[in-house]
């Protein structure tokens, strides 16, 4: 009887369905089964009970035979006679592997609510769930949040029943001990921590009484980095079942102005649409997420990230000092400086560890960020196994000749041997030192070693302590070294102090489908140096507890962040000089802010937290003690934790050098440690946990978008009218048969099909009102196809199309007036955008919006891009006969006169096209047209289309009508 409670001593139970046979089990810690080691659960039996009732549970109809013998006996065939306390005949061997499930949690969440805000860009969030057990039992209740790894815990609470159980953050030293003496008392003491690519996991169960309600709070603070350009909030939406009551309220204010501000989600769907308002003026924007169940959008269970992307408004100016209760800020990313040109040398593993997808996607990332040199640029590679080989013997121009000799060596590079990452690091370092010495560097030009590992020391100096040494003695503070570690079978730890050592910083690279663009994303933050030798200075008298104030770098799309407190006299006016040096120059800027004036811009509680800029101040100064703690040792590095540590215990947070001891009621028998992260060897050993608990990956973005105004609903569905027509028309129609249906292109299964279906490569809407389609055939390609270009839409879309396999291998649309560009490939689909990719899976959910694009996709994998007054591109991936890309055009007649390319001689022609598609047969197109419209027959090569007449059927086009 599934999920039942039943009472074992003399009692028989007999399925009423067939039985093909019986097993024998025996009930003990891990029953045997004719070889199979099946676990079972034993608890023990509620109160009231005797020995000789056993709790069972099962998803199957049992048979049970109550011939009660020696309990623990091992089990015997059937036939041979048994000796268990229990045995129990099972229908088959597929409900002994399902005999043991757990019960179903009546923990029912009520209201989830996530609540954030970003003052001057440092964000406040609070998560909030309630939950109530409908159960008649005692159940637990799980609540688990994902949260960003740059973020700090500062508070942690549960509301059972009217009383409150907050989180205690204390030190780390103190909250092992708890954790050591809960352990000694026999309770379950499950430290929760946990890493994904760019978030954490925070999670906590604790018990629940019938009918009782539980509100769980967390919160945490984080100070949004600028990276190529961006501020990027990201936040979780996962309760993991459907909820009643579902918000998100995010607040940003932003003195300066905020430029763009745009948000992805990975969950949103069109009918989702309408639950998302956008509200924004020059400083401010609301956005919110509140579903209606009224309207349907509370019936599925929402899991993934939502993203709020923005910038602000800046000038080429000292910076922005902002101030509030006694505490500022000074932000520094000056607009129009030119590049100053770089020498670069790219260290590559090739160790026998790399080999496979590891150097494929490396040879492909490198390819690639050859391409984006500059001509004064100069670089050299260096790849390295036991053996180390540079490509030149001395530094060259980044030339057109230069990179693609260099591009067919990094095509070559192949994966054996062992790790020499010692000498491959000299070898760098002293092609820089002789490019020095001969004059052959640039004066004022940067020099960087960009190193790319997946392991450990295996040959040659071994020691990472001697490696760092000899590194940091042979760089002398004359080059910045960037490390990459590709996977986790490397050092993090040994990699992280090697570049901080050396003026850079490290990477993780994380083994995925998008490795070779997490490369490339790397390589485009240090791409672009804009100043060296950065200093800020502030009058003596009007500033205390500046944070660092001197930085060896700044590049394009990144910003220096500066934090202070205000002395009791300080000035009316706060001033400031920052100086640095351009590439053949020194440069001072100045700027000035009111105390006064800035600390009446924030007065608003709808955006502001209290004492955000002091706790902001906190933060940021955390953070840069810890990573300096990273290259300090003995005496010093002590001084610098002890500052760290008291900053964390002062302000609450949850740092490396804290823990938050999470509070339980009276008589729970667990006692949980929430600890801070820290980046390890392998993934898996950052998570404890006394349950079953686990960590996602973020995977794609998408984009919402509205224009600044009053709050305004963003309208849904917006490509419901478009290439699927009416809401339940099909995609587009392979046959028609007069008087029957249009079939359905699934990309599934396709029943009684008279013959294999091989969509066509591209797919035409025809104008105006109908949902007809017309199909194209590529006769013949060689190489890239510029398949069409309208310059007054700003829009091109190439291809590279394969006869042979009668299929795209990519399709590039570039939408110029949006500096954005979309690659498809079988695999996924990249968007770029002001040097950013991003990485999409087909078939993942995607909702995108922003000015001049709304970009979506569905389960089906059906890629869209459209806007008000252009034409609308479809891209999609066909995994039937003749596998590869789609190209779907809707709205041609919106192309103007000047489009051009392959396709761009078919919109013209369109206009008088009218009908369905009745077959393809041997590659060409057939079309059923009204007998009202004159018959349209274009051949032009490489392109196929051919009209039939009106009535045609399945078969063999008329011929000869």
């Amino acid at each position: 009887m599934p999920n039942s409670h039943l009472s074992l001593t003399q009692y028989m139970f007999l399925s009423p369905a067939k039985v093909h046979g019986t097993f024998t089990v025996c009930l003990s810690e891990a029953t045997a089964v004719f070889g199979l080691e099946i676990p079972i659960s034993q608890k023990p039996p509620p109160e009231g009970w005797d020995s000789k009732h056993v709790l069972i549970h099962s998803p199957l109809p049992l048979k049970f035979r109550s011939n009660l013998l020696a309990p623990g006996a091992k089990m015997k065939a059937s036939g041979l006679g048994c000796t268990c306390g229990i045995t129990l005949v099972l229908l088959s061997l597929l409900a002994v592997l399902h005999a043991t499930t757990a019960q179903k949690n009546d923990i029912s969440i009520y209201s989830f609510t996530v609540d954030s805000k970003v003052s001057s860009r440092f964000a406040h969030t609070v998560v909030t769930s309630r939950v109530v057990n409908r159960a008649e039992t005692v159940q637990e209740a799980t609540f688990q949040v994902e949260l960003p790894k740059r973020a700090f815990i500062t508070n942690f609470s549960m509301i059972i029943e009217g009383v409150t159980y907050p989180g205690n953050i204390k030190e780390k030293a103190a909250a092992q001990e708890q954790y050591s003496a809960a352990v000694a008392r026999g309770e379950s003491a499950g430290l929760v921590k946990a890493t994904g690519r760019k978030t954490e996991q925070f999670q906590v169960s604790v018990n629940v009484a019938p009918a009782a309600k539980v509100t769980f709070e967390l919160v945490y603070e984080e100070l949004l980095k600028r990276q190529l350009g961006v501020y990027e909030l990201l936040l979780k939406v996962q309760p993991q079942q459907l909820v009643k009551h579902l918000q998100m309220d995010i607040h940003i204010f932003e003195p300066q102005g905020i430029s763009f501000l745009k948000t992805e989600s990975t969950f949103m769907t069109s009918e989702l649409a309408n639950a998302l308002t956008i509200s924004q003026n020059k400083t401010k924007a609301h956005i919110q997420f509140k579903p209606q169940k009224t309207a349907g959008q509370l019936d599925k269970v929402l899991d993934g990230n939502f993203i709020v992307r923005y910038d602000v408004n800046r000038t080429l100016s000292g910076g922005s000092i902002q101030i509030e209760n006694g505490y500022f800020v000074h932000y520094f990313a000056p607009e129009g400086l030119p590049t100053i040109p770089k020498n670069v040398i790219f260290v590559i593993d090739k160790s026998g560890s790399m080999s496979g997808r590891k150097i494929q996607q490396t040879r492909e990332a490198l390819i690639k960020i050859l391409d984006d040199l500059k001509p004064n640029d100069q670089f050299n590679l260096i790849s390295f196994s036991g053996d180390v080989t540079h490509w030149k013997p001395l530094l060259v121009p980044a030339s057109p000749e230069n990179v693609d000799q260099a591009k067919r060596y990094a095509a070559n590079i192949e994966a054996h041997g062992g790790t020499n990452i010692n000498d491959a690091m000299l070898t760098a370092v002293r092609l820089l030192q002789s490019a020095n010495q001969k004059e052959l560097l640039s004066d004022g030009s940067v020099s960087l070693i960009i190193l790319l590992t997946d392991g450990d020391p295996t040959v040659g100096e071994t020691s990472p302590a001697r490696i760092q040494k000899n590194v940091q003695k042979a760089i002398d503070g004359q080059y910045s070294l960037f490390c990459l570690g590709f996977g986790f079978d490397v050092s993090y730890v040994f990699l992280e102090k090697l570049a901080l050592d050396n003026g850079g910083l490290a990477r993780r690279i994380y083994e995925d489908s998008d490795s070779a663009l997490q490369l490339q994303d790397f390589y485009q933050e240090v791409a672009n140096p804009l100043l060296t030798a950065v200093t800020f200075e502030y009058p003596d008298n009007a500033v205390d507890k500046v944070s660092q104030d001197n930085f060896r770098l700044l590049f394009k799309g990144s910003e220096i962040v500066v934090v202070g407190k205000l002395r009791d006299q300080s000035p009316d006016v706060l001033s400031a000089k920052v100086r640095g040096q351009l590439h053949m120059q020194n440069i001072t800027f100045q700027t000035e802010s009111s105390v006064a004036e800035q600390e009446k811009e924030f007065q608003s509680p709808k955006y502001i937290f209290h004492s955000f800029m002091e706790r902001l101040w906190a933060y940021l100064t955390i953070q840069q003690l810890l990573e300096q703690m990273v290259s300090a040792s003995g005496a010093e590095k002590q001084a610098l934790e002890t500052r760290a540590l008291n900053l964390s215990l002062s302000y609450s947070f949850v740092t490396p050098l804290t823990s938050m001891v999470v509070t339980k009621p009276e008589g729970e028998q667990r006692s949980e440690v929430a600890e801070k992260p820290v980046e390890t060897r392998n993934k898996h050993k950052n998570f404890y946990t006394s349950h079953h608990s686990f960590s996602r990956f973020p995977v794609g973005d998408t984009m919402h978008r509205k224009t600044a105004g009053p709050s305004r609903r963003i309208p849904s569905d917006p490509w419901r009218d478009g290439l699927r027509g009416p809401p339940n028309a099909p995609l587009y129609p392979l046959y028609h048969t007069p008087g029957e249906p249009d079939m359905m292109l699934e990309r599934a299964k396709v029943t009684s099909s008279p013959a294999p279906i091989q969509a066509p490569p591209v797919i035409l809407m025809l104008p105006g009102q109908s949902v007809n389609r017309l199909c194209v055939d590529i006769k013949h390609s060689q190489g890239p196809m510029k398949l069409l270009s309208d310059p007054d839409q700003g829009i091109e879309v190439t291809g590279q199309y394969e006869t042979e396999k009668a299929q795209f291998s990519w399709i590039e649309v570039t939408l110029k007036n949006l500096q954005l560009q979309v690659r498809a490939s079988p695999e996924h689909v990249v968007v770029t955008q002001n040097r950013r990719n991003s990485a999409y899976k087909w078939k993942e959910t995607l909702f995108s919006m922003m000015p001049g694009l709304n970009m979506t996709m569905d389960k089906t994998g059906l890629l869209l891009l459209s806007s008000a007054d252009k034409v609308t591109v479809g891209l999609l991936p066909w995994d039937g006969p003749g596998e590869g890309l789609r190209l779907l055009l809707r709205d041609t007649d919106r192309f103007s006169s000047h489009v051009n390319g392959t396709l761009g001689m078919l919109p013209g022609a369109l206009g008088i096209l009218r009908g369905h598609l009745c077959r393809r047969t041997g590659g060409a197109l057939h079309l059923c047209l009204p007998g009202s419209l004159r018959l349209y027959s274009l051949l032009t090569s490489p392109l196929s289309l051919r009209p039939v007449l009106p009535g045609c059927a399945l078969g063999a086009p008329n011929r000869g009508r």
